[in-house]
């Protein structure tokens, strides 16, 4: 095995994600795949997504992972350091591949994903003995994971219950449900609530609680994991709910948008909110941040939007209600009452 450094790229990230990020080929026109002469190909993995929201929020982040020894791998170091996200610790796999995954568009749009077997579902225990990695996680004050990793292998799952019942002083871990039914098929999802109570901040969709779990209150939710000191339930597009454990509930109406392209919203999302959480910002001023960076994810092509400037952030977290909920989110820019 292989790292990409031997030492971090910052002295001490904010910020740790871990997860499998893929190489992405999508149609360079619609119909079967069979009929398609050329693909375009790019990046996408939801840890590596809130990495790279985070570094857009300014918040020095790291991502861990494994690649293989291929194209795929080298254009995911390349373009997560283009977009100012640590790399040094991620894993060069010399016998397993990068995994992919094809957008296909006939009969119906879909994702066919080429994951078994992948570099990053190799990852497990032995990722302790990295001293790159040890010397990361030890400085950041976050630590981000998701419900996709535990489902690529045992091993995989062996990590993350280790990093989630590991002592953490000094450090939030949040865990995103992500929730991947195709994936746990084989699996047992119960094994995720287990590992959902073990974070200190948990993000899911009130539909993913429903699915994966048959919890379909914020009540049910709240009692499902107790343990969270906050639980962040996004109800589709139309509002976000954080439940803490206190009892007190904060609840922030989403923006209206016009959509280009309907991806990458949740985890844009929790790049903000995990992003407002790092500078100390009021549970309100979370939601905002989330909601404001998922927005900027819709209106442009790929996962990743522009974040607004800190001043015009700043006017909008501070926005009334009725100018927040006046305020219209476009390709062409934001328009808001809230804004000179």
């Amino acid at each position: 095995m292989a790292y990409v450094g031997t030492e971090p790229a910052v002295h001490s990230p904010q910020s740790v994600c871990l997860g499998e990020t893929m190489a992405v080929l999508l149609p360079g026109h619609p119909g079967p795949t069979e009929s398609v002469e050329e693909f375009r190909v790019r990046v996408g993995g939801a840890e590596s997504n809130v990495a790279c929201g985070l570094a857009g929020h300014g918040i020095t982040t790291a991502w861990i992972s494994r690649v293989g020894n291929d194209g795929f791998g080298r254009r995911i170091i390349s373009e997560l350091t283009a977009r100012g996200v640590d790399v040094s610790a991620v894993t060069i796999d010399h016998i397993r591949p990068t995994g992919l995954y094809l957008k296909e568009t006939h009969p119906h749009s879909r994702m066919r994903y080429y994951r078994t077997g992948s570099a990053a579902s190799a990852l497990g225990l032995d990722t302790f003995t990295n001293p790159v990695f040890n010397q990361l996680l030890s400085g950041a004050r976050l630590l981000h994971l998701s419900g996709i990793t535990p489902a690529l292998s045992d091993s995989c799952l062996g990590l993350i219950r280790a990093l989630l019942t590991a002592p953490r002083p000094g450090h939030t871990v949040s865990f995103d449900l992500n929730w991947r039914p195709a994936l746990w098929h084989d699996r047992a999802p119960a094994v995720l609530l287990e590992l959902c109570n073990a974070a200190d901040l948990l993000l899911l969709g009130a539909d993913e609680a429903e699915a994966a779990f048959g919890l379909s209150s914020h009540a049910a939710i709240r009692a499902a994991f107790p343990a969270p000191a906050t639980v962040v339930v996004k109800d589709s597009e139309h509002q976000v709910t954080a439940l803490n454990a206190d009892g007190t509930t904060v609840s922030e109406p989403a923006l209206v948008v016009e959509v280009v392209e309907p991806t990458g919203a949740g985890d844009a999302f929790a790049a903000g909110y995990l992003a407002a959480t790092l500078r100390g910002l009021d549970q309100r001023s979370r939601l905002r941040l989330g909601h404001l960076t998922a927005a900027t994810a819709l209106t442009t092509h790929g996962d990743h939007g522009v974040p607004p400037s800190p001043e015009l952030t700043a006017a909008l977290l501070a926005a009334s209600p009725d100018e927040w909920a006046a305020t219209r989110v476009t390709a062409a820019g934001i328009h808001s009452p809230a804004l000179p």
